[in-house]
């Protein structure tokens, strides 16, 4: 289920495309274009509404709801007939386009409100699946797979003093309930035994992670390894919702629109410090129609899931341009 939060800016952008001119108005009585919400779902929306505890989140979806509205690029002030909503439900298949919302069956929005986080797989399946559905192995711990003796040296420092009964000697051997005991040990500030170890597994990791990436791409892979980071699919959509300097409100091109508008110079990858293992990656590119010069660039930190020690290694892949930057998000 999604949070309060995600559920009202969601929601809030959904009541933004009716026509409504206030929240309080739009929340008053529920709407029958807006499809995919239970009555639970509608009577949550309205005591979070009452309770004004999230009234900024409110605010701007609904705001943003309203632009979509009026842009020409959008509805162009046709007030849709359904609003489908999928309430954090995982899609069947293998859906490029990560939607919140879907409008008249056509228009697919997604609702990214303070997050510059474009995806969360398995490392494995960034480095060496490219982000593509084709077979790797991503069950195993990526930590275990490209750096075993500092990560054994690791969990040696940690574990010798944080009072945990029964461990494996082998990090490898670690069960689910071991990894959760430890996880749950080992909160707040490493060991001081273990903060070299860290250091170790970090910049071990960060040049594996880094080499192996670099090792898959060539000039035939590169240009949609940077479509699939960006989340560019087959399907237009739109993104709405705001990025910690305000509003973003971004229509998204196909990659048959991006090679139309743009040529990939370089596609790079490389270790980057930065207290945890993290790869960065960098895209120049030139603008066919304006013969200019641009450059788009993030990282990957690869970190556990559920604290340390406490879940496989996963690579949340990051956009650190500026939206506006980016080759093929164009503003509404």
């Amino acid at each position: 289920m999604p949070s309060e939060r995600t559920t009202v800016t969601e929601l809030a952008t959904a009541l933004g495309m009716l026509g409504a001119d206030t929240v309080a108005d739009a929340v008053r009585e529920r709407p029958a274009a807006l499809a995919g919400l239970g009555d639970d779902d509608w009577g949550q929306l309205q005591a979070l509404e009452r309770d004004h505890a999230y009234a900024r989140d409110f605010y701007a979806g609904f705001a943003n709801g309203r632009a979509f509205l009026r842009a020409d690029d959008a509805l162009a002030g046709r007030i849709p007939r359904l609003i489908e909503w999928t309430g954090g439900r995982r899609p069947p298949g293998d859906e490029v386009v990560p939607s919140d919302l879907r409008v008249d069956h056509v228009y697919l929005i997604s609702c990214k409100y303070l997050s510059r986080i474009l995806h969360n797989p398995s490392p494995a399946r960034l480095v060496e699946g490219l982000l593509t559905q084709a077979p790797v192995d991503d069950r195993s711990d990526w930590y275990q797979r490209v750096a075993p003796a500092e990560h054994q040296a690791l969990y040696e420092a940690c574990t010798a003093g944080v009072g945990v009964g029964g461990l494996p000697a082998r990090v490898a051997d670690l069960t689910k309930a071991d990894r959760r005991a430890v996880a749950l040990a080992l909160r707040g500030e490493w060991p001081e035994a273990a903060v070299e170890p860290y250091a170790a597994l970090c910049a071990v990791v960060s040049d594996a992670t880094a080499r192996l990436w670099r090792e898959r791409l060539d000039a035939s892979n590169a240009e949609p390894m940077l479509w699939r980071l960006l989340r560019i699919g087959s399907a237009p959509y739109f993104v709405l919702g705001s990025d910690g300097q305000g509003s973003m409100r971004l229509r998204i091109a196909t990659p048959w629109d991006w090679r139309q508008r743009y040529r990939l110079r370089t596609f790079d990858v490389e270790p980057q410090a930065g207290g945890q293992p993290r790869v960065g990656w960098r895209a120049t590119f030139d603008d066919r129609r304006t013969s200019e010069a641009g450059e788009v660039h993030g990282h990957v930190e690869v970190r556990w899931s559920h604290g340390r020690f406490g879940q496989r290694p996963e690579a949340k892949v990051y956009l650190d341009s500026k939206h506006d930057e980016v080759p093929g998000y164009h503003a509404l």
